[in-house]
């Protein structure tokens, strides 16, 4: 049901980038036109990056008949170009940037702009329910993973929480409109973690980010393990090539850990193999990982009360990180061809 507008009620926008979403975007079209917030006071703008797809001709189909949705081209078809896009044209006071993966649960519009009204802060989001894209073997352990604070670090809105908390980022987002002229809009050069980067100049910029966990979204994950795989390898690359193009640092400490580890492990792979007693170096490394991995598989078994979960748990954990940090590993090796030739070309791409 639709909540009664006031004179006060703020004008939001809407902010969906996609390409190539046919299979999601009329659920999350729907959810959003469905959440409950007054449709008069609400504008939610589609920017597709070029769709070989069905994902226009849906959003052409729901235009028709809601005079709230609108079809904005993206020919660049990247994720901060669209958001951009979006934002010069967007009419809100305020502005959510909502995942075309995602269903959003009634009362999310609404409740992320009471919030921010209430606290006055620049930036609020929800948490979310990760669920299976795929129904496959692998898919329930995906799952698993990236809802295990093992797997995902201390990802706030990946986690069960129940009381609201001040973060470095969330998902997604419900922006004040003027927090865009006081830090500026996302960084056009980043496929990737531009949410990140840009949440963490607005806390440079001395503005908050509230997470408000139990306004909640369904997000689809990648849960076959190859499509899981090269998912993670490039959100992995892609938490290291921002240092590239900002001045101060684009993610935190959290992102680093799985490149750490994995840097950690060639290393001690390399001492094995050349070094007198290198060996105990891989075995320590080993042996703390499987504790680790272990402790949290058996954390994981008990939630769901399967067995199961503790055979194939230790792999998939370790199928995360070592994907993940190879990624970022790759990412540090482009970093440093990329300064190596301008140092002796005095070129950069």
């Amino acid at each position: 049901m639709t909540a009664p507008a006031t004179p006060t009620t703020p004008f939001v926008t809407v902010l969906v980038p996609c390409r190539n979403e046919g299979r999601f975007i009329a659920p999350c079209l729907a959810s959003i036109l469905e959440n409950g917030y007054p449709t008069h006071r609400l504008e939610v703008l589609v920017v597709d990056g070029a769709s070989t797809d069905d994902t226009a001709d849906q959003v052409r189909r729901f235009a028709a008949s809601h005079p709230s949705v609108r079809l904005i081209d993206n020919p660049r078809r990247v994720t901060p170009v669209a958001l951009n896009l979006g934002i010069t044209s967007a009419k809100g006071a305020y502005i959510l940037w909502m995942s075309a993966h995602n269903t959003y649960l009634a009362g999310y519009i609404r409740e992320c702009v009471a919030a921010a009204e209430r606290f006055g802060v620049a930036n609020v989001g929800g948490g979310i329910e990760t669920v299976a894209r795929d129904t496959n073997l692998m898919a329930p352990f995906v799952v698993a993973a990236l809802t295990h604070r093992f797997g995902v670090g201390s990802s706030a809105f990946r986690l069960a929480s129940s009381e609201p908390q001040w973060v470095d980022t969330v998902f997604g987002g419900c922006y004040r409109r003027d927090v865009f002229d006081r830090v500026g809009l996302f960084n056009e050069a980043l496929t990737r973690g531009q949410d990140m980067e840009f949440n963490l100049r607005l806390k440079r910029a001395g503005l908050r980010t509230l997470l408000l966990p139990t306004v909640r979204s369904i997000y689809h994950a990648r849960s076959r393990y190859l499509e899981f795989l090269r998912h993670n390898w490039t959100n992995g690359v892609w938490a290291i090539l921002p240092f590239r193009y900002v001045e101060h640092p684009p993610v935190g400490l959290r992102h680093l850990i799985p490149m750490t580890f994995a840097g950690a492990l060639v290393t001690a792979l390399v001492l094995a193999t050349t070094v007198p007693h290198g060996i105990w170096a891989l075995a320590a490394l080993g042996s703390a990982y499987i504790l680790a991995a272990t402790a949290a598989s058996v954390d994981v078994a008990l939630r769901f009360r399967n067995p199961l979960y503790l055979l194939v748990m230790p792999w998939m954990f370790l199928s995360l990180h070592l994907s993940y940090g190879g990624g970022s590993l790759w990412g540090g090796a482009q970093l440093g061809g990329a300064w190596l030739r301008k140092r002796v070309t005095g070129w950069d791409r």
